[in-house]
């Protein structure tokens, strides 16, 4: 035995030879496996039959042919679907020598949508649809309108044949189209054409309980009456008790069903973005010798768009290729997404909503509250698989891209009467969207810091007090100059001090994430322990009041508003509760000579004004004092003595309690003052600027 005769032999031994191969010629394989044709043997795959059904009618009013379909979805549980067409063709194909519509009903992959010439876009393209109907039907009957006459064929689970009786188990002869397996039966005028299915499911396939629902039935014909306009679809229901029937047909096409889908209240009307692009593919084209030949086709690729933005935050999107809805999106969605982030983009920033260093807003920022119908037409689309959900047809993507580009763009920069306002409205939504979405994701990044942060050890520069009650307080210091002074000059037992170097971070015109790498604000937030923002809880203040002392200058002023700006916007509840003060250090010392008796050596003066006021009480009583009086540029040129006596100590300071008498004023004032806008700040200095005493600046 050679070593080839063994091998063959050990090869029988395991029971696996190429006798075991079996090769499923025709409707058989779909027979044996629907789902790679229809998805599932359940409702869903039957109402995929039924739509395959549909859209054989709706391509031929795509071309122009068709300006009626009816569908009929009769007691008996089967489904018939009519067209005025032209009617398939039922003359003899030359190949095979059967007539067209056998043809058409028994192979795979046989049609008139592969050659380009008969249809320029279709929703009908491996020339499967009817054939698998017909496969995974107990019974179908197909009558053809053409040439004068009325042709009929039936088929028994995608056998022709005749029926000698109404339904799918009446008595059934196999015959063959020279058999007489199409027949004439009727006269009709030479301009009527079209083409009428009626189909039985066979259930030896599809689930007992697999039905179409009557609303889904009526939600398809009415979405496709948009896709085409003037398209008139009649749809009867007359499987349950009472018989429902319904005529669809719109005129306005997408822009109709754009406006049908959206539910919540307009903030643009909507918007009508049309265009055509052309590319070149390589397909595989039958020759004069019947051989398929790799060619370069040029293609058009036609581009229509509907989008309206609303009130609402619900995104609504529909695409469809050839009028075939693409539910799972594809290449022409993803040219349509990446148009609309590019010039919406480009339009906030032209209009400053959005400034340099600003994060670009995101595609879910703009599909907030939009309403969008995607539609392209184009011959021989690329989809991924029989059910059609997804387009793959690589070029879609730039030419959708580039015509939603450019109409949008246009309409941006020329709108028509009454539309700026409404575009306006519509970028402001977007800038809205984005920067509730910044705001949220920034609070969901910084909450772990923010709790470490709150929760951790105390910042080493903090001198605290011992008590925790209500009379604690935490002095806010002005400089490490102050607090060596400040520490002298305070009851440690109930007031705790906390330096800050310099003036903060202007938190009006930061986010929150600036805020918190600030180490003068975190460390703020962090002593008072009581959160920031949305989550400050009063209750959880570890101090009773809040005192912000800096010196008696301009500087200090400038600090003071600083504060006061971390303070409302992230702490407001302090402001609230009348539980954040002012100290109020003294801008001069008088050094009497010859004090009276009883009367103190050293009189603070909290003003210009006041001190000019004593000098004059001093002098017409004849007091006489040092020259010059003493003017404090700053906290650390007292000593311990003079900071207690004047600004600590409760007996003898003075304070001044920050309130919000109008929490929105007051916000609006802190924007105005704080923000980043400047020219509202502009003008409401320059308006000011005749009120201020020029000898109050400090030069």
């Amino acid at each position: 035995m050679t070593a080839m005769t063994a091998e063959v032999a050990a090869d029988d031994t395991h029971g696996y030879s190429a006798r075991h191969l079996s090769v499923l010629e025709g409707l058989e394989a779909v027979r044996k496996r629907p789902g790679m044709y229809i998805g599932s043997t359940d409702s869903r795959g039957l109402a995929h039959c039924l739509w395959e059904i549909v859209d054989n009618c709706v391509d031929e009013a795509l071309g122009g042919h068709c300006t009626h379909v009816t569908v009929v979805m009769h007691a008996d549980g089967s489904f018939e679907v009519g067209d005025n067409g032209r009617g398939i063709p039922v003359d003899i194909e030359p190949k095979t020598g059967l007539p067209g519509v056998e043809l058409v009903m028994t192979r795979l992959h046989a049609g008139g949508k592969f050659g380009g010439v008969s249809y320029t876009a279709s929703g009908g393209l491996h020339g499967v649809g009817a054939s698998v109907v017909n496969a995974l039907s107990a019974r179908v009957d197909v009558e053809v309108d053409r040439s004068g006459f009325t042709h009929a064929i039936s088929f028994k689970r995608g056998m022709p044949g005749e029926f000698a009786a109404e339904g799918p188990d009446a008595k059934f002869s196999k015959k063959t189209a020279r058999q007489y397996g199409i027949r004439q039966t009727g006269k009709v005028a030479r301009k009527v054409t079209g083409t009428r299915v009626r189909f039985w499911p066979d259930y030896q396939i599809f689930l007992r309980d697999a039905t179409v629902e009557q609303k889904l039935v009526f939600d398809r014909m009415r979405q496709t009456a948009f896709l085409v306009p003037g398209l008139e679809i009649f749809v009867r229901d007359e499987r349950g008790e009472e018989v429902v029937e319904e005529t669809f047909k719109f005129d306005g096409g997408i822009s109709e069903y754009c406006a049908f889908l959206a539910k919540d209240a307009e903030v643009s009307d909507v918007l009508r973005l049309q265009g055509r692009g052309h590319f070149t593919e390589t397909v595989p084209v039958l020759d004069e010798q019947g051989h398929l030949t790799p060619t370069d086709v040029e293609r058009d690729l036609d581009v229509d768009v509907a989008l309206r933005w609303g009130t609402g935050y619900e995104t609504i999107t529909r695409s469809f290729v050839n009028v075939i809805a693409t539910p799972k999106g594809g290449t022409h969605v993803a040219g349509f997404d990446r148009a609309l982030v590019r010039v919406l983009n480009e339009q906030l920033r032209a209009v400053k909503l959005l400034k340099n260093g600003d994060d670009p807003v995101l595609k879910e920022d703009i599909l907030e509250g939009l309403t969008a119908v995607v539609t392209v037409r184009l011959p021989e689309p690329q989809f991924e698989g029989q059910t059609k959900e997804v387009l793959g047809t690589s070029a879609a993507t730039r030419i959708v891209s580039q015509v939603v580009g450019k109409e949008l763009k246009e309409i941006f920069e020329t709108p028509g009467r009454g539309q700026k306002q409404q575009l306006r409205n519509v970028l402001e939504k977007i800038n809205s969207a984005a920067r509730a979405r910044i705001a949220a994701r920034t609070q969901r990044d910084n909450q772990r810091r923010k709790n470490a942060l709150e929760n951790s050890a105390l910042p080493a520069k903090l001198v605290d007090c011992r008590t925790s009650d209500d009379r604690s307080e935490l002095f806010i210091v002005e400089g490490d100059s102050a607090l060596g002074t400040a520490k002298l000059a305070r009851n440690s037992e109930f007031q705790a001090l906390l330096p800050i170097r310099g003036k903060i971070l202007n938190v009006q015109k930061s986010s929150v994430a600036d805020m918190l790498k600030n180490t003068e604000c975190a460390a703020i937030i962090q002593v008072l322990g009581a959160g920031s923002g949305r989550t400050f809880d009063l209750d959880s203040a570890r101090y009773g009041r809040m005192i912000l002392m800096a010196d008696a200058d301009v500087d200090g002023s400038h600090i003071r508003c600083l504060l006061l700006t971390l303070i409302h916007r992230y702490m407001q509840p302090m402001l609230e509760a009348g539980r954040v003060f002012s100290a109020v250090p003294p801008l001069h010392r008088i050094e009497l000579s010859r004090p009276k008796k009883g009367q103190a050596k050293y009189v603070y003066c909290y003003s210009d004004g006041e001190l000019r006021q004593k000098l004059v009480e001093f002098e017409r009583k004849g007091q006489s004092w040092k020259e010059p009086v003493q003017r404090y540029k700053g906290l650390g040129e007292m000593d311990a003595d003079q900071l207690a006596e004047t600004t600590m100590d409760p007996q003898h300071r003075i304070l001044r309690r920050i309130r919000i008498e109008d929490a929105e004023e007051a916000a609006k004032i802190f924007d105005l003052l704080m923000g980043s806008e400047v020219g509202p700040r502009r003008e409401f200095i320059t308006a000011g600027a005749s009120e201020l005493d020029a000898s109050r600046i400090d030069t």
